[in-house]
């Protein structure tokens, strides 16, 4: 089977959820079912109809999480140390042309989001920017151009 990174953070935040899913929303999903279905005629009963959908897709996500859960490899950025740009890594680069600085951490395809700069480690950024260190440059081809970035930092917090 193959294996997929993810930080420890975000293992939990999927097993969180996971839990979520099971022990809240399943409960609730039932009990809006049962009572949609005390209003008598189901062919036509649209809250019937929105609870079955509902309960379908909590159950195709809780399927879905435990996949990725079992095939999750946990990196601990914390237990990683030095200046070559791995997973999990929190990198500061500064744009060539603009001076523009921005700080990443490359997590798992799950966890990225770009509104709190976690980067996904299969994002074109990334890809040309893990196995390099500090100072070192690094081109991306983007939708507005080619772009350039120095690396200024490398941590693993």
């Amino acid at each position: 089977m193959q294996k997929f990174p993810m930080t420890a953070k975000g293992h939990k935040a999927l097993e969180a959820e996971l839990q979520h899913l099971k022990n809240v929303e399943r409960k609730d999903v039932i009990v809006a079912i049962a009572e949609a279905r005390a209003h008598g005629d189901l062919s036509e009963n649209a809250e019937y109809h929105a609870a079955r959908e509902k309960q379908g897709f909590i159950e195709g996500r809780i399927k879905d999480i435990e996949s990725k859960l079992g095939a999750a490899e946990v990196i601990d950025p914390l237990k990683m140390t030095g200046d070559i740009v791995r997973f999990s890594a929190t990198v500061t680069i500064v744009d060539e042309d603009s001076d523009e600085e921005t700080t990443y951490q490359l997590v798992g395809t799950d966890e990225s989001n770009i509104k709190e700069f976690k980067l996904s480690f299969q994002a074109p950024l990334s890809k040309a920017l893990i196995g390099k260190s500090e100072g070192d440059s690094v081109s991306v081809q983007t939708p507005g151009g080619k772009k350039t970035y120095e690396i200024l930092s490398v941590d693993y917090k």
